[in-house]
């Protein structure tokens, strides 16, 4: 049973990071992941209010506006960026859910969001979330053939905690994927 600590720090985590909804402790099937990405922005941008992959990073009203998901079953070890090749069968899934998005519409793209714990000094936790987004990137791409063009990364460190601690915490390291060709230029 959640006590109003608890319940208060859900509430707060789900009405900042609307994507936290979504996070989990199994990986999501690839159509759910599919179903998550697919489904309509919280806004919709003229085509003269898009802005550049970069601007996009920085804003964290058009990355809440995004469909997202997380994905938290990934095991990333502590201070570990690597994709062990036992972790494979959970990338597939994205995988399989980025291709057939991308079947259906060839323009599509995802960023990519790595994220950490608090553990260890901000800039460090920067790299290690910049290094966690471009891992999964990799595999994707050599390992189940996402075109590369339709990824971005992007790290964040210890930015947007999804358990609000300054301990080692697994929910803290992650990835969330996150639909975006709908505000890029």
């Amino acid at each position: 049973m959640l006590d109003r600590r608890s319940f208060a720090t859900a509430l707060i985590a789900a009405v900042v990071m609307p994507g936290a909804a979504f996070a989990q402790a199994q990986t999501p099937s690839a159509a759910t992941i599919e179903r998550q990405l697919q489904s309509a922005p919280r806004m919709k941008l003229n085509p003269n209010q898009r802005v550049t992959v970069r601007e996009f990073k920085r804003r964290l009203d058009l990355r809440r506006a995004a469909p997202s998901i997380d994905i938290q079953s990934i095991n990333f070890e502590f201070a570990s960026a690597e994709i062990a090749p036992s972790q494979y069968r959970k990338v597939e899934n994205i995988a399989d859910a980025l291709n057939r998005i991308l079947r259906r519409d060839r323009r599509a793209q995802v960023l990519i969001e790595g994220h950490t714990d608090a553990v260890g000094s901000a800039q460090s936790n920067q790299v290690l979330s910049e290094r966690r987004a471009e891992s999964l990137k990799r595999v994707l791409v050599r390992q189940f053939g996402v075109p590369s063009r339709a990824l971005e990364t992007v790290g964040y460190g210890e930015e947007f905690l999804l358990v609000p601690t300054p301990n080692e915490n697994w929910r803290n390291r992650r990835v969330t994927l996150r639909r975006i060709d709908s505000f890029i230029r």
